[in-house]
């Protein structure tokens, strides 16, 4: 009897052993692991689709990245929970773009700690567009009165990625972090990044040659308007209902009457809409002043079947880019 206990004993301790070791070995390793010998991906997780793309771009399948917020979520409305949380302290980076598009990333990085996880902040070192844009109406009258101030937008735009050439940048941001976090791929992800640069530069340069010959010059939006960056370096200007960039600000009915008339008295005929948003203001301007409704994607997030597709940050900006050639009559053949 004295045996058989000994020898239950030494089998449990011997599977104690075992698991442990399992455990021990496995610890390091994030997702599938690439030998098989303790050396896993890198678990990245981002908040928007931007970095996320930009990530995949640059560390292909040598990483395991994940979407924070899920598709089809209205970024601007996106509330993290505790299994995004758990999430997050499971991985070895959180990318994000900065304090004013996602004040609650720095709630979660204050939650979680940074001792284990590396947090990049994507948009670092890019200064926002912060500033009145008044819009131009063809009302000297009221451009003079008590109501002057409700044509001002206030404000700091966070979508930065918008811009061709700052995308540029957060990609260079991004990729320090990655070779921080992985040095043995460093050559890997600088050939990528350059690789990638180098299309980001392509499309800014093919945005430049188009405005150069469109024939008109400004957007007409019937959305919260997030090009705020995107305009300033092509040069253009934007009408919109809504005072400013925040997502919870709401228009009044002079207003949408203001770009109702705008559109009537420029002649442009369309009028752009943001994605994962019920269009309502767009639907009334575009019967109104018989304007065309066409999409101008942000690239916050994407819907199930976006995701589902592939689509990348590219080409949502080339598609913006004919949806632009479309509204602002691109007059310079093919």
């Amino acid at each position: 009897m004295k045996n058989k206990i000994i020898t239950v004993l030494m089998i449990v301790a011997l599977l104690a052993s075992l698991i442990g070791c399992n455990a021990q070995g496995n610890s390091n390793l994030v997702g599938n692991s690439d030998d098989g010998v303790g050396k896993g991906k890198l678990k990245i997780v981002t908040t928007l689709f931007p970095q996320y793309d930009f990530v995949r771009q640059v560390a292909g399948d040598k990483v395991e990245v994940i979407l924070l917020v899920p598709p089809g979520v209205e970024a601007h409305a996106y509330e993290p929970t505790p299994q995004d949380i758990v999430t997050i302290q499971k991985s070895d980076l959180f990318i994000y773009t900065g304090e004013v598009m996602e004040p609650w990333a720095h709630k979660i990085i204050e939650t979680v700690g940074t001792e284990n996880i590396q947090v990049i902040e994507a948009a670092s070192g890019i200064a926002l567009v912060n500033e009145e844009h008044e819009e131009e109406h063809e009302h000297e009258e009221e451009s003079e009165s008590d109501d002057h101030d409700d044509h001002n937008h206030e404000g700091s735009d966070p979508h930065v990625w918008l811009d061709p050439i700052y995308a540029q940048q957060m990609v260079e941001t991004i990729v320090d972090g990655l070779v921080k976090a992985s040095p043995e791929n460093m050559e890997l992800f600088k050939l990528n990044a350059d690789t990638y640069k180098y299309e980001l530069q392509s499309l800014h340069e093919d945005f430049e040659q188009i405005f150069e010959h469109t024939k008109y010059d400004t957007i007409m939006s019937g959305g919260h308007f997030a090009f705020g960056h995107f305009i300033e370096r092509y040069g253009l200007k934007y009408e919109s209902p809504y005072n400013g960039f925040a997502p919870d600000a709401e228009p009044t009915p002079k207003r949408i009457a203001q770009l109702i008339e705008s559109i009537k008295a420029s002649g442009i005929k369309a009028i752009y809409y943001e994605e994962l948003v019920d269009p309502k203001v767009a639907k009334i301007v575009a019967e109104e002043a018989d304007a065309e409704m066409l999409m101008l994607h942000a690239a916050h997030n994407l819907s199930k079947e976006e995701l589902n597709s592939g689509i990348t940050y590219i080409e949502i900006m080339r598609n913006n880019m004919e949806s632009l050639k479309k509204g602002l009559v691109y007059e310079g053949g093919e």
